[in-house]
C-alpha cells in the first residue's frame, strides 16, 4: 500500500496507508492508520489537498534531509524525530544547514579524540556534527582565502551558546597559536565572563544569553590563532531591574552574593541574594545543579587569564554591588504625592554612594529631583515617587549597560594582537525568532534581526543552488523562493515602524497610543501589517515564520532609554577612575584595539567597529534612540556576513520541560518554520534536490539496466541511456558534468523500479526453487509408489501361496481332528473315573497336609518373633556401645587437639625464636676456631720470643762474666745484675698479665662453647619442626601461585606504564628542545657557530655528566634493570627490596662511623697523654743509654790497651790458647759494639721521632695555611708514620710488652664484639617473642599465613645478603681484572716506549707510518685519526651520509666505524677523545634528523645505526651480562679503561626520540590513505549503495571516483611494504620493526574504527563484509612478513569485532547474547553507537530496533567499560630496545672508498 502523511492536531502529522485505489476526482481517500483503525479522508480542490507521500523506509533516518526523495514538512519532522529518539543523534544536515537538537543531557561526543577525528575530513564524509561545520569553515578559509562566518541561531534554551562554545573550542584546538601567548585559551576564557554578565535564567533556559554576540577569531598566514574580537548586540537591560516569575537576574549578581562572607568582599556589604530587590523579584535565586560559587571562581580565573588586574576586578565587583544596593534604596513619598525623599540613614544609599565613590548628599538629592532647562531659565523640580523609581531603575540599567560595554572592551583588548591578521572566522551567537503571549520592544528587535538574517540565508541558499547548477553546466531555471524584503521595508524603510517610533520619541509628549495610531494610519494597507480586532494599542507583523502581535506599551520608553544628565554627571565625578571612565564621552575609536579591519577576497576593506556606535561629544548622544543604534549595528553585521562565507547552525528546542531526549512535534515544527529549515527544503525541492554521481548511480541502479547496455565502459553514457528510457519526462532530471540531478520524487520512483525489479527477481527465484522442490517431491513420491507396488504384489503372491498351503493343511487337520474327537470321548470317560478316584484320595491327603501346614506356620512365626526380639536387644546394646565409644573418642580427640595446639604454638615459638640460628651457630663456631688458631700462633710467638730472650740474656751474662774476669770491675757487674733483675721482674709481670688474659679468654671460650652447644641442641630440635613447616609452606605456596601470576601481570603493566610515561616525557623534552631551537633561530637569524671549546653535550642533552665513582649501588641496581631486560626486571621484586635494604645499611654505616669518630677523638686525647709520658721516659732512657755508651767506649779502649800490653809479655807455653781466647774476646767485643751501635741508633730514632712529633703537633702549623701547605703537612705526617713503621724497633722487653698490650686490646675488642652480638641476639629474641605473642593472638589460619610471611621475609633477606656478597665479589673481581689488564698494558707500553726511544726518529710522521705498517699485519678492529680530522669524520660519516651509499655495504656501518674510533681512544686511554667522539656523534645525528625530520628513509637509517651503536657499547663494555654471546675474539675487543654507561643512556634516549619521529612520519604518510583504503575502496565487488544527500556536493575536496582523493587497499599495502623493506634493508633490528608495524596497525585500527563510529553510510552489512575482507588482506600481509605473532594482529581486534557486529543477526535475545560475548574488545558505547548507525541498503534488510539496543545495553552493564567512544589515535606504545649483539667481529670490517674516510688508519 501507498503510505501518506495526514495532518493531526496532536502529533502535527500522522502516518497512514491508502487501502483503495484513488482516482482523480474522488472526494474520499480511504486510509488505514497505524493503530489499524480506518479513516475516510476528504480531499478536493477546496477542502484538503492530496496528502504528502511518505519516503521509503530505506531513506528514513538519513543524516542529510536533502537525501530524502520526498522533501516536505512531515518527512523532515519524522526524520529528525527518528534520529533523535531512536538513534540519539542530535545533529542532522539539511543542505547547508546543520540542525542541532538540544538533548538536555551531556553527551560524550565533544572530546579531543572527536576533534582529531573530524580534523581534516570532508564535511559529507562524517556524521553531522558542529565540529564538521567548524572544520569546513576552517578548511574553506585556508583553501579559498576568504573569511568565514558561523551563524548559530535558535530559541532560548535551544543550545546556541553551547554550540558556539564548541565551535570556538574546535578552532582553539585545531588552530592553536604558534607562539606561547595562549591566545586560544584567552578566547575560551572569554566565555565564562560573558556568561556571567550576559546570561540569566529564564522560564525556558537556565543559562539564556540575553544579548547577541559576534566573535571574530583572527588567523595569520599559517592559520594559527593570533587574536579575537567580540561585538555585542541588544543587551536586555530591563532584566537588571525586573525579572518575571521563576526567572533570575544576570548570573554575576548571584555569584557575587555567594562570596559575600569572604574577608576580601566584606567591604561590599553584601548578604544573601534574597535580601536584594533586583535579585529576588523572580523568587528563584537558585538553579538546580548549578553552584554559583564555583562559577564565580571560574569567572575570576577568566578575568585573571585575560589580564584584568585585581584592582580592576574589585572595582567591577563594587559597581555590581552598588547596583544591588541602589535597588534597595527606599524612596518615600511625601504628603503632596508630587515629591519624595530618601532617608539620610538609609544604609543601602550609604553603601551605594561609597562603592561608586560619589557624594551621598548629591545622590540622595538627584534621585528625587530633576533639572528642567528652558530658554530663559533653569530650575529644579521634585519628582513623584513613581517617576523617581523609574529614574532610579533607568540609572541602574545604564550603569550595568556601560559596565557591560567596558568589560567587552577590555576583553577585546586582551584578545587584540599587533600581528597582521590574514583572515578570520566569525561565530555569531544571536537570538532566534521569538513569540510570546506578551511581546514588547525586545521581541520586535529580535524578530527584526531574524528577518535580516533570514533574507541573507535565503539569498545564500539561492546563490549556492545557482553555483551548483552552473558548475555542473545544466540549464538554469529561476527558482521562486520567499523574499521577505517587504517585511523588512515595513520595519526599516522611510516612515516605517522604526522611523515612526523614532519620530514619536522626539515629540515632547509622545505616547505609545499616538504611535500606534500613526502605524494604523500608515501601514494598514501593507500585506505584512495588521490591526488586532480587540485592541487599539497593539499591532501585528506577519513575519517569515509566523504572525506576531506586539503590545505598544513601553515601546517609547525603552526606545528612548532616558537617563537624567544630573545623575550621569554625579557618576562622572566619582573618585574611582573606573566609575568615571564608564560615563566619559568616548572619542573616535577607529584606531582602538576593538576595531578590526578585514579584507575581502575582492580586495575591498571592511571596517569592523563595536556594535554600539561611538558617541560624539555633544549632549545629543543621550537622546540617540535604541532602535537607531540597533539598526546601525545590524547593518554593520550584515555587511560583515555578506563579505564572508556563511555556515548555518539552527538549534532546536525539543520540549519546554527540559527533559532529556523528549520530542514535542508541535514545538519542533514551530521552530523549523521559524529558523528557515523548511525554506531550505522548499528551495531545494523547487529545483533538483537529489544529486547522484554517475558512479554511485551506476552502482545503485545497474540492476535495472540491460546486459547489452552494460557492455560499454562509459558510465555516463550508460546512465544517460538508462534514464532516457525509464523517465519519459526530460524535465524530471538533468545530466551535469559529474552528477545527475533529479526532481523531487524521481529517486523514489527509481527506488520503486529497483524494488519491483528485485521483487520480480525474488518471485522468479522463488518460482524456480519451488518448481524444483515440487519436482524433487514428485520423483520421491513416484519412487516410493513403485517400491510400494513391488512390495504389495509380492505380499499378495505370498498370501495366495499361504492360502493353498493352509487349504491342504485343513484337510489333513480334519482327518486328524475326527480321529482325535473319538479318542477324546474315550479318554474323557477314562479321565472321569480317574478323577473321581484322585479327588477322593486328594481330599484325605489335603486334610493331613493342612494339619501339617498349620504346625509349620506356627513354628515359623515363633522363630521370627524370637529372632526379632533378639535382634532388637542386640541393636539396642550395640547403639549404646557406639554412643559411649563416640563420647569417649570425642573426649580423647579434644584432648589430643588441645595438646597438638599447644605443641604447634611451642613449635612456632621455637621456630620464630631461632630463625637463622643455624647460620649464627656456624658463624660463632668459625669465630671460636679462628680465635683458637690466633691464640696458638700468639703462644708460639711468645715462646719463641722467650727462648730468644733467654739465650740473649745468657750470652750477655757470659760476656759480662768474661769482662769482669778480665777487668775485675765489680761495680759494672752489679749494675748489670740490677738491670737484669729489673728486666726479669718486668718479664714476670708480663707473664702474670698474660696468664690473666689467657684465663679470661679460656673462661669466655668455655662460656661460648657452652652457649654453642645449647644452640646446637635447640637447632637440632628446630630442624624437624622446620621440615614440617616447610611442607606446610610448600602446600600453601602452591595455593598462592595464582596470586603471584596476578602480581606479576600487575607489575608488568605498571612497568609498561612507567616506561610509557618516561618515553612521553622524553618526547615532550624533544619537542621543547625543538621549540627552543626554533625560537633561538628566530631571535638570532643568520649563520652561527658554537665555541669550539664548549661541549654541546650539555646543551643538547638534559642529562648531567656523572662520574662512575659517584654511582652507588642504587644506580647499579637501576642499570641491572636495564641489562636484565624488561620481563625479568619486572618480576625481580628483590631489586626493590635490595634498594630499601641498601638505604638502611647506609644509614647504619653512617651511625657506626659517627660512633667510631667519637671513639677516635677520645683515643687521640688519651694517646697525646700517653705520648707525653712516653716522651719523658724516652728522654731518661736516652740519657741513660748515652752514659752507658760512654762507659762502654772507655772500657773498650782500656781493654784494647790491656790486650796489646799482654800480647807482648805472654809466654810461649800459652801460645796455643792465647789466639783462641783473644778471638773469643774479640768477638764478644764486636757483639757488644754492635749492641752499642743499636742503642745509639735507638737514641737517634727517639730524638728524631720526638722532633717530628713536636713538628706535626705545633698549633701554629695546624692552624695556619700561609707559610706551610696543607699537602706538605700531609706528606710530613705520612713520612713520620712510615719512618716509625719501618725503622723503629724497640728492645725485646718493650716489644714483648707492646705485643701483650696489642693482644689484650684485641681480646677486649673481641669481647666487646661478642657482647654486642649478644645484645643483638637478645634484641632479636625479644622481637621474636613479640612476634610469637602476636601470632598466638591470631586465629589458626592467620597464624599459618603469618608464619609463612615471616619465613618468606627471612629467606628474602638472606637471599639479598648472599646476592650482595656475590655482587661485591664480582665487582672486586672485575676491578682487579681491569687493574691487572691496565698494569699489563702499562708494562707493555713501558717496554714499547723504551724500545721506541732506542729506535726513535726525528720526524713523528715517519714514526706514525712505521707504526701503521707494523700493525697492519694484525688488525685489532680499531681506527685512528688525528684530532684535526674529527670534523671531517662527522661530516662524511654523519652529516653528508646518504642511506644509498651504505646500501651496498655492511648494514649499520657508520655505527661500527664510530665504535672502532672509540675503541682506539679507549686503547690509548684518552678520555677527552672519547668524550668528544660520543658528544659530537650524538649532536651530529640530532642535527641530521632535525634537517630531515620528514624523511622516513633517513629516520630509519639513523634509528638502525643509533641502536647498533648502543648495542656495540653494551656488547664490548666488558660486563658479563652482555658478553654471554660473544666469541673469544669479540671479548678481546672489549673496552679496557672507560665505563660508558651514561652515554648508553643518552643513546637510548636518542633512539626513543628517533623511533617516535619515525612512527609519526609513517602515520602522517598513511593517514590520508587509511579511511579510503579500509572503508571506501571496494576490493570485492558488492553492488548496492544508498542514496546520498546534498552534503556530498559541498565537501571541501572535490574529486572524481578515480581522483587523487581515493586510495585502494593495494596502495596501503604497498606503502606498508615500502616501510618494511626500507627498515629491513637498513639493518634495523627485527624486534624494532615489529614494534613499528604494531604501532602502524594500531593507527590503522584507531582511524578506521573512529571513522566507522562517525559515519552512517559505512555501517551496513555490505560494508561489514568489505571491511572484513580488507582486514583479512592485512592479516595475510602480516603472515607473509612473519609478523602475525608479534602483537600487530591484536591491535586489529576491535576493528574485526566491529565488522562482525555489522554482519551478525540483530533480532532476538540470543543474538544479543552472542553480540555481547563476541564484542569483547569494543566498549559499550561503541557497540551501541554501531547499532544505532546500522543502516539497511535495501528494503530486504531490517533496522535494528530500539528494544534490541536496550537489551544490549542492559546485558553490557556488568562489564563496567570506560566511557570511551573513540580511540586515541595519538597513543604510542612504549618502545623496547632489546639487546641484540652483532655476530661480526670488528677486525673483519672494511671501509669502502665511497665514504671518503681515507684519513682513518687501521690499528
Amino acid at each position: 500500500y501507498t503510505r501518506v502523511w495526514i495532518p493531526d492536531a496532536e502529533e502535527v502529522w500522522k502516518s497512514a496507508e491508502i487501502t483503495r485505489d484513488y482516482k482523480e476526482g474522488d472526494p474520499i481517500l480511504h486510509l488505514k492508520l497505524e493503530d489499524e483503525s480506518t479513516l475516510d479522508y476528504p480531499v478536493g480542490p477546496k477542502s484538503n489537498a492530496l496528502p504528502f507521500l511518505r519516503n521509503p523506509d530505506i531513506l528514513v533516518g538519513e543524516n542529510d534531509l536533502t537525501a530524502l526523495s520526498y522533501l516536505h514538512e512531515p518527512a523532515v519532522l519524522h526524520n529528525l524525530r527518528l534520529r533523535f529518539l531512536e538513534s540519539s543523534h542530535i545533529y542532522t544536515y539539511c543542505g547547508i544547514v546543520l540542525v542541532a537538537i538540544n538533548p538536555y543531557e551531556q553527551l560524550p561526543i565533544y572530546g579531543e579524540e572527536v576533534i582529531n577525528a573530524y580534523c581534516g575530513q570532508n564535511m559529507g564524509d562524517m556524521d553531522p556534527h558542529i565540529f564538521a561545520v567548524a572544520e569546513e569553515a576552517y578548511k574553506q578559509m585556508a583553501r579559498d582565502e576568504r573569511n568565514q562566518s558561523i551563524i548559530v541561531s535558535g530559541e532560548s534554551g535551544a543550545g546556541k551558546t553551547v554550540s558556539a562554545k564548541y565551535a570556538m573550542r574546535y578552532f582553539a584546538t585545531v588552530g592553536g597559536s604558534a607562539s606561547d601567548t595562549n591566545v586560544e585559551e584567552k578566547v575560551l576564557a572569554s566565555s565564562p565572563i560573558m556568561e556571567a554578565i550576559g546570561n540569566a535564567k529564564t522560564t525556558r533556559n537556565d543559562n539564556s544569553s540575553r544579548f547577541g554576540k559576534y566573535i571574530q577569531i583572527g588567523f595569520n598566514q599559517q592559520y594559527h590563532i593570533i587574536g579575537a574580537n567580540m561585538r555585542t548586540y541588544l543587551l536586555e537591560k530591563s532584566r537588571v531591574v525586573f525579572q518575571a516569575e521563576d526567572e533570575r537576574n544576570y548570573h554575576i549578581f548571584y555569584q557575587l552574593c555567594s562570596f559575600a562572607n569572604l574577608p576580601e568582599f566584606k567591604d561590599l556589604a553584601l548578604t544573601s541574594a534574597e535580601d536584594f530587590i533586583y535579585a529576588s523579584m523572580g523568587e528563584s535565586i537558585f538553579i538546580e545543579g548549578v553552584n554559583d560559587a564555583d562559577d564565580f571562581r571560574k569567572t575570576k580565573k577568566a578575568f585573571s587569564l585575560l589580564g584584568v588586574k585585581e584592582s580592576d576586578q574589585m572595582n567591577i565587583y563594587k559597581v555590581i554591588a552598588a547596583i544591588l544596593h541602589l535597588g534597595n534604596v527606599e524612596i518615600q513619598s511625601l504628603r503632596d504625592a508630587e515629591s519624595c525623599h530618601i532617608s539620610k540613614d538609609d544604609p543601602h544609599l550609604q553603601h551605594c554612594s561609597r562603592l561608586l565613590g560619589v557624594e551621598q548628599d548629591q545622590m540622595e538629592h538627584w534621585l528625587c529631583h530633576r533639572k528642567l532647562v528652558t530658554t530663559s531659565e533653569t530650575y529644579v523640580k521634585s519628582m513623584p515617587r513613581a517617576n523617581a523609581l523609574n529614574a532610579r531603575n533607568a540609572l541602574a540599567k545604564h550603569i550595568y549597560a556601560n559596565l557591560f560595554d567596558w568589560i567587552v572592551q577590555h576583553v577585546n583588548k586582551a584578545l587584540y594582537t599587533i600581528s597582521k591578521q590574514h583572515s578570520f572566522i566569525g561565530v555569531l551567537d544571536i537570538y532566534g525568532f521569538e513569540t510570546f503571549e506578551q511581546n514588547s520592544f525586545e521581541q520586535f528587535c529580535i524578530n527584526y534581526a531574524n528577518e535580516k538574517l533570514q533574507q541573507q540565508f535565503n539569498s545564500h541558499v539561492f546563490k549556492l543552488e545557482q553555483e551548483e547548477y552552473m558548475k555542473e553546466q545544466i540549464p538554469w531555471t529561476l527558482i521562486d523562493f520567499y523574499d521577505n524584503q517587504p517585511c523588512i521595508d515595513l520595519i526599516e524603510a522611510k516612515l516605517g515602524i522604526l522611523d515612526l517610533l523614532d519620530e514619536e520619541c522626539k515629540v515632547p509628549k509622545g505616547t505609545d497610543q499616538n504611535w500606534a495610531q500613526k502605524l494604523y494610519d500608515r501601514h494598514l494597507s501593507s500585506n505584512h501589517f495588521q490591526k488586532p480586532r480587540m485592541s487599539n494599542t497593539s499591532f501585528i507583523v506577519i513575519h517569515f515564520a509566523d504572525k506576531v502581535e506586539y503590545q505598544c506599551e513601553g515601546f517609547l520608553e525603552k526606545n528612548r532609554d532616558t537617563v537624567y544628565e544630573e545623575q550621569i554627571n554625579i557618576l562622572k565625578a566619582s573618585k574611582f577612575q573606573l566609575v568615571a571612565d564608564l560615563f566619559q564621552e568616548l572619542k573616535d575609536s577607529a584606531g582602538s584595539p576593538t576595531s578590526l579591519t578585514t579584507t575581502t577576497t575582492k580586495g575591498q576593506k571592511i571596517s569592523v567597529r563595536p556594535a554600539k556606535p561611538v558617541p560624539k561629544a555633544s549632549n545629543k548622544e543621550h537622546r540617540k534612540t535604541v532602535s537607531y543604534q540597533f539598526r546601525s549595528s545590524l547593518h554593520l553585521l550584515m555587511e560583515t556576513l555578506n563579505a564572508t562565507t556563511p555556515h548555518y547552525v539552527r538549534c532546536i528546542k525539543p520540549n519546554d520541560y527540559k527533559e532529556s531526549f523528549s520530542f514535542d512535534s508541535k514545538r519542533a515544527v514551530q521552530q523549523l518554520r521559524a529558523c528557515g529549515v523548511l525554506e531550505t527544503i522548499r528551495i531545494s525541492a523547487a529545483g533538483y534536490p537529489s544529486r547522484w554521481t554517475y558512479l554511485d548511480f551506476f552502482n545503485r541502479y545497474r540492476v535495472l539496466m540491460k546486459k547489452k547496455d552494460l557492455a560499454s565502459n562509459d558510465k555516463k553514457a550508460i546512465c544517460r541511456n538508462f534514464l532516457e528510457t525509464q523517465i519519459k519526462d526530460p524535465d524530471k532530471f538533468q545530466f551535469g558534468k559529474t552528477k545527475i540531478f533529479f526532481r523531487a520524487g524521481q529517486v523514489a520512483y527509481l527506488e520503486k523500479l529497483r524494488t519491483d525489479k528485485f521483487r520480480a527477481a525474488c518471485i522468479k527465484i522463488q518460482k524456480t526453487v519451488r518448481g524444483w522442490l515440487q519436482r524433487i517431491q514428485y520423483q520421491r513420491i513416484r519412487k516410493a509408489a513403485i517400491l510400494v507396488q513391488k512390495y504389495g504384489r509380492g505380499y499378495l503372491a505370498r498370501r495366495y501361496a499361504e492360502y493353498l498351503r493352509l487349504t491342504r493343511a485343513a484337510v489333513i487337520c480334519q482327518k486328524q481332528s475326527r480321529m482325535v474327537r473319538e479318542r477324546r470321548a474315550y479318554l474323557r470317560i477314562h479321565q472321569a473315573v480317574v478323577t473321581i478316584q484322585a479327588f477322593t484320595r486328594g481330599m484325605f491327603t489335603r486334610q493331613l497336609y493342612h494339619e501339617l501346614w498349620l504346625n509349620h506356620k506356627a513354628t515359623i512365626i515363633q522363630k521370627s518373633t524370637r529372632g526379632w526380639m533378639e535382634r532388637k536387644k542386640f541393636l539396642r546394646a550395640r547403639n549404646a556401645a557406639v554412643v559411649i565409644q563416640c563420647a569417649y573418642r570425642c573426649l580423647q580427640a579434644r584432648r589430643q587437639l588441645k595438646q597438638m595446639k599447644i605443641e604447634a604454638r611451642s613449635v612456632q615459638h621455637l621456630k620464630k625464636l631461632n630463625v637463622g640460628m643455624e647460620n649464627k651457630i656456624v658463624q660463632l663456631q668459625r669465630k671460636v676456631d679462628d680465635q683458637n688458631k690466633e691464640y696458638k700462633t700468639q703462644n708460639e710467638q711468645l715462646v719463641a720470643n722467650n727462648t730468644s730472650l733467654v739465650t740473649g740474656m745468657s750470652k750477655l751474662q757470659k760476656e759480662l762474666d768474661q769482662v769482669r774476669s778480665l777487668h775485675g770491675d765489680g761495680n759494672q757487674l752489679t749494675s748489670l745484675q740490677a738491670e737484669l733483675e729489673r728486666l726479669r721482674a718486668e718479664l714476670s709481670k708480663a707473664h702474670a698479665e698474660r696468664k690473666r688474659i689467657e684465663e679470661e679468654h679460656s673462661s669466655e671460650k668455655q662460656d661460648l662453647e657452652q652457649r654453642v652447644e645449647e644452640l646446637e641442641e635447640e637447632n637440632s630440635l628446630l630442624k624437624v619442626e622446620k621440615e614440617e613447616m616447610n611442607q606446610k609452606i610448600l602446600q600453601q605456596s602452591r595455593s598462592a601461585g595464582g596470586n603471584v601470576s596476578q602480581k606479576e601481570g600487575h607489575l608488568q603493566s605498571e612497568l609498561d606504564d612507567e616506561r610509557l610515561r618516561y618515553q612521553n616525557l622524553l618526547k615532550e623534552f624533544s619537542r621543547l628542545e625543538q621549540r627552543y631551537d626554533n625560537l633561538h633561530e628566530e631571535f638570532q637569524p643568520g649563520h652561527r657557530r658554537n665555541p669550539s671549546n664548549q661541549s654541546s653535550l650539555e646543551s643538547d642533552s638534559n642529562y648531567p655528566s656523572i662520574s662512575s665513582s659517584e654511582v652507588g649501588e642504587t644506580e647499579d641496581s637501576i642499570q641491572q634493570v636495564e641489562e636484565m631486560g624488561l620481563d625479568k626486571a619486572a618480576m625481580d621484586i628483590t631489586l626493590f627490596l635490595k634498594l630499601q635494604k641498601r638505604v638502611r645499611e647506609l644509614e647504619q654505616e653512617r651511625r657506626k662511623l659517627q660512633v667510631n669518630l667519637e671513639k677516635m677523638e677520645e683515643l687521640a686525647s688519651v694517646s697525646e697523654q700517653d705520648y707525653s709520658a712516653d716522651s719523658a721516659y724516652n728522654s731518661l732512657k736516652r740519657q741513660e743509654l748515652e752514659s752507658e755508651n760512654k762507659k762502654l767506649k772507655n772500657d773498650l779502649n782500656e781493654l784494647r790497651k790491656a790486650v796489646a800490653d799482654n800480647a807482648s809479655q805472654s809466654s810461649s807455653s800459652s801460645s796455643n790458647e792465647q789466639p783462641e781466647g783473644y778471638n773469643l774476646l774479640l768477638n764478644q767485643l764486636k757483639a757488644a759494639n754492635e749492641e752499642l751501635e743499636i742503642c745509639k741508633e735507638e737514641v737517634l730514632l727517639l730524638s728524631d721521632t720526638h722532633s717530628l712529633f713536636t713538628l706535626t703537633s705545633m698549633p701554629a702549623l695546624s692552624n695556619s695555611n700561609k707559610h706551610i701547605d696543607e699537602d706538605e703537612v700531609m706528606q710530613l705526617s705520612a713520612f713520620m708514620h712510615l719512618h716509625l713503621a719501618v725503622t723503629f724497633f724497640p728492645p725485646p722487653l718493650r716489644l714483648l710488652e707492646s705485643q701483650l698490650q696489642t693482644q689484650s686490646r684485641h681480646h677486649e675488642d673481641e669481647l666487646e664484639a661478642l657482647r654486642t652480638q649478644i645484645e643483638v641476639l637478645r634484641d632479636d629474641l625479644e622481637h621474636k617473642q613479640e612476634l610469637l605473642n602476636h601470632t598466638l593472638a591470631l586465629p589458626p589460619d592467620a597464624q599459618v599465613d603469618f608464619s609463612i610471611q615471616q619465613e618468606i621475609t627471612r629467606l628474602t633477606n638472606e637471599n639479598l645478603d648472599l646476592k650482595e656478597i656475590v655482587e661485591k665479589l664480582e665487582k672486586n673481581e672485575k676491578k682487579l681484572k681491569k687493574r691487572l689488564k691496565i698494569s699489563e698494558k702499562r708494562v707493555q707500553e713501558l717496554e714499547a716506549s723504551q724500545a721506541t726511544v732506542q729506535q726513535s726518529r726525528p720526524r713523528p710522521e715517519l714514526f706514525r707510518q712505521a707504526t701503521v705498517q707494523r700493525k697492519e699485519k694484525d688488525f685489532e678492529g680499531m681506527l685512528e685519526y688525528c684530532k684535526d680530522d674529527e670534523p671531517l669524520l662527522f661530516k662524511n660519516l654523519i652529516t653528508d651520509m646518504k642511506p644509498q651509499l651504505e646500501s651496498a655495504t655492511v648494514p649499520c656501518l657508520p655505527a661500527y666505524i664510530l665504535f672502532m674510533c672509540i675503541r682506539h681512544a679507549d686503547y690509548i686511554n684518552d678520555d677527552q677523545k672519547v668524550h668528544s667522539l660520543l658528544t659530537s656523534s650524538i649532536n651530529s645525528i640530532k642535527k641530521v634528523l632535525k634537517k630531515h625530520n620528514k624523511d622516513f628513509e633517513m629516520l630509519s637509517f639513523w634509528l638502525a645505526n643509533t641502536s647498533r651503536f648502543l648495542h656495540c657499547l653494551k656488547q664490548y663494555s666488558g660486563e658479563e651480562a652482555f658478553m654471554t654471546q660473544n666469541t673469544s675474539k669479540q671479548n678481546e675487543h672489549c673496552l679496557k679503561n672507560f665505563d660508558l654507561a651514561e652515554y648508553r643512556q643518552l643513546l637510548s634516549d636518542l633512539s626513543i626520540q628517533i623511533y617516535q619521529q619515525l612512527v609519526k612520519v609513517a602515520e602522517e604518510t598513511m593517514q590520508p590513505m587509511i579511511v579510503s583504503a579500509m572503508l571506501e575502496s571496494e576490493s570485492i565487488s558488492l553492488a548496492g549503495i544508498k542514496p546520498t544527500g546534498y552534503r556530498h556536493r559541498s565537501s571541501s575536496m572535490e574529486y572524481d571516483g578515480d581522483g587523487p582523493g581515493t586510495y585502494t587497499l593495494e596502495a596501503l599495502i604497498r606503502q606498508l611494504n615500502q616501510f618494511y623493506n626500507t627498515m629491513a634493508d637498513q639493518g634495523l633490528d627485527p624486534e624494532i620493526i615489529q614494534q613499528v608495524v604494531r604501532q602502524l596497525f594500531y593507527c590503522i585500527n584507531a582511524i578506521t574504527l573512529n571513522n566507522l563510529l562517525l559515519r552512517k553510510d559505512v555501517c551496513s552489512w555490505t560494508s561489514g563484509i568489505q571491511l572484513r575482507y580488507n582486514i583479512s588482506q592485512m592479516e595475510e600481509w602480516l603472515r607473509g612478513k612473519n609478523l602475525h605473532q608479534r602483537g600487530a594482529m591484536a591491535t586489529l581486534e576491535p576493528l574485526i569485532q566491529a565488522a562482525q557486529l555489522l554482519q551478525v543477526k540483530k533480532k532476538t535475545s540470543q543474538d544479543a547474547e552472542k553480540i555481547c560475548s563476541l564484542c569483547s574488545a569494543l566498549t559499550t558505547q561503541q557497540i551501541v553507537k554501531i547499532l544505532n548507525l546500522y543502516t539497511p541498503l535495501n528494503e530486504f534488510e531490517e533496522r535494528v530496533t530500539v528494544s534490541f539496543i536496550r537489551n544490549i545495553q542492559s546485558q553490557l552493564q556488568a562489564r563496567n567499560d570506560p566511557p570511551i567512544l573513540l580511540l586515541d589515535t595519538k597513543h604510542v606504545f612504549p618502545v623496547l630496545f632489546p639487546y641484540t649483539p652483532s655476530a661480526l667481529t670488528l677486525d673483519t670490517l672494511r671501509i669502502p672508498d665511497c665514504l671518503n674516510l681515507n684519513f682513518l688508519t687501521r690499528v
